[in-house]
C-alpha cells in the first residue's frame, strides 16, 4: 500500500485522542489481528493449517459472503 494518509486527533489539552485512517489500511491492520489472535490457540492452528493442507484457500473472502448475504 503506498504511503497511507492517516490524521491524527487531539482534545483541548493537545493530547493525542484518536487516529483515522484509510478504510483498506484498517481492513488489513483487522485481518491481521484477527490472524494473530486465531493462532495463539493451539488447537485452531491445527485446524487452520489442516485447511490450508485440504485447499482451503479456495472459499469466499469475507467481504464477498457478507455481500452474497446482504448483511
Amino acid at each position: 500500500m503506498p504511503e497511507a494518509e492517516i490524521q491524527v486527533v487531539s482534545n483541548e489539552a493537545g493530547e493525542l485522542t484518536a487516529v483515522i485512517v484509510p478504510i483498506a489500511l484498517w481492513k488489513e491492520i483487522a485481518s491481521e489481528r484477527e490472524a494473530a489472535y486465531l493462532l495463539k490457540s493451539d488447537a485452531m492452528r491445527q485446524r487452520l493449517l489442516a485447511a490450508l493442507e485440504r485447499g482451503g484457500s479456495s472459499g469466499l473472502l469475507l467481504d464477498d459472503a457478507v455481500a452474497k448475504l446482504g448483511l
